[in-house]
This record gives C-alpha cells, sequence and structure tokens, in this order.
C-alpha cells in the first residue's frame, strides 16, 4: 500500500483509540486537592496526545509537525475542559453555593442545591421540597427565582445543550410518578425557555427508575424527589439520565 495513503489511516486508528479511551483507566488525569478531576488540565494532555499524532503524519518534517499538531490540540482539549470548568463555576457563583463533585454530596439531606460537572457534562441538581408544592407541577416563585438566576450563563453559552430531568420515590404507580417526573422536569425546562434562553433544550421524567437512596424512609423518600439540570458542551456527551 502506497505510504502516503497509509499513514494517515494508522494516525486515524490511533486517534480513534486515544479519543476512545480517555475516560477509560491508563489515560492521563490531573486532579485537584480535593480529589476531583481538573478537566482543563486533563483535556489539554488528551488533545495534546492526539494533536501530535496527526501532527506527526502531515508532513515529512514530523518532529515540527508533532509540536505543531501537539500545541493546537492541547489548546482545543483546554478549550473544553476550560469551558466545563467555568460553566460549573459560573452557575455555582449565581446560585450562591460551590461546585460539589463529592459523590455522597446528594445522599446528604442538607444539600438541596447541588452543582457539579463532570468531562462531559455540568449537572444542577435541585431538590424537589425547595421547587414544588405537594403534588404540583408549577415551581414555587422562589424556584422560578432560583431558575432564572441561570439565564445570564447559559445565554453566555449558546451552543449549550440543556436537559432537564424529573425524578420521584416509589410511592404511587410507576405510570403515575413517569408522569409527574416528566411534567416536573418539562416546567423547569418551560421556565429556562421562557426566560429568553435560546439554547437546544430538551426534558425527560424517570419516575423512580434512578433512586439516589433506597425508599425505606421518608428522609430517603425526599432525597429521591428532585430535578437535574445537565447542560453539555455537544451532542456526544449527552447521557440517558434515567440509567447512567
Amino acid at each position: 500500500m502506497n505510504k502516503k495513503i497509509l499513514k494517515p489511516i494508522i494516525a486515524s486508528s490511533l486517534a480513534i483509540f486515544i479519543l476512545g479511551g480517555c475516560t477509560g483507566a491508563g489515560m492521563p488525569t490531573i486532579t485537584n486537592a480535593d480529589g476531583t478531576t481538573n478537566n482543563t488540565q486533563t483535556g489539554a494532555i488528551i488533545g495534546g496526545l492526539l494533536g501530535a499524532v496527526v501532527g506527526g503524519t502531515t508532513a515529512n518534517r514530523g518532529g515540527k509537525r508533532v509540536l505543531i499538531g501537539g500545541a493546537l490540540g492541547s489548546a482545543v482539549g483546554a478549550a473544553i475542559g476550560y469551558s466545563l470548568d467555568q460553566q460549573a463555576s459560573e452557575v455555582a457563583q449565581v446560585l450562591n453555593t460551590n461546585v460539589n463533585n463529592n459523590p455522597t454530596a446528594e445522599q446528604n439531606v442538607d444539600n438541596d442545591l447541588i452543582v457539579s460537572n463532570t468531562d462531559k457534562y455540568v449537572k444542577i441538581m435541585f431538590r424537589d421540597d425547595m421547587m414544588f408544592a405537594t403534588n404540583s407541577a408549577t415551581p414555587t416563585p422562589s424556584a422560578q427565582a432560583k431558575i432564572a438566576k441561570l439565564t445570564p450563563v447559559l445565554k453566555k453559552y449558546p451552543n449549550t445543550i440543556i436537559q432537564t430531568v424529573g425524578h420521584t420515590d416509589n410511592r404511587g404507580s410507576f405510570q403515575y410518578n413517569q408522569r409527574l417526573s416528566e411534567e416536573r422536569a418539562s416546567s423547569v425546562g418551560n421556565t429556562i425557555h421562557a426566560s429568553g434562553v435560546q439554547n437546544p433544550l430538551y426534558s425527560k421524567g424517570c419516575s423512580f427508575s434512578k433512586p439516589i437512596a433506597q425508599n425505606t424512609s421518608a428522609i430517603n423518600m425526599a432525597l429521591n424527589r428532585r430535578v437535574e439540570v445537565y447542560l453539555y458542551p455537544n451532542q456526544e456527551s449527552v447521557i440517558d439520565p434515567c440509567r447512567n
């Protein structure tokens, strides 16, 4: 096979391998002091590796191309990580809280509002008790005020995909809770849209298919009743929040 054809094929295959393993074991990650992942620096490293692979196969002077490709790849990777880290920080600021990536934070009954982020999305968790009256799908005035605070941040990132998700406890039938979770997710989504946000926006109800805690007590049931707002940088990052 022609070497000029073979080299890009090898590079493309390696690039796919690197991208596919970005979240797997063995890939470089940078952690913060609290043990959470620093998406900006990690993205820069992974992007740099990919850029170096591509850059090294585009010309005979491979060394120079590797340096250029690595630099460009690092810039792209850092930009994605920075966007997620920055969005999470800005969202937390307008909601008068901090970014909390502790995996057990949602199981703390005192946390009725949690902003967190991963390398794929930013997530805002609202407890139902602070969002809706009993058996209602309409956000309370105070809840609408909190949602409105997100508007300037969301408008700053117009390409961000927004997904609102409702969750319930297991009292009542699955079908009843499915409808309630969908209505509450839609209400939050409609409130965001009514504020003038033009981002792509989807809503989803999960009924009681993804509990935070076992529905064995009133406290645990309260933990499970929640609405989550996901902010994705692109379509490839979107997850099924009822399963993942």
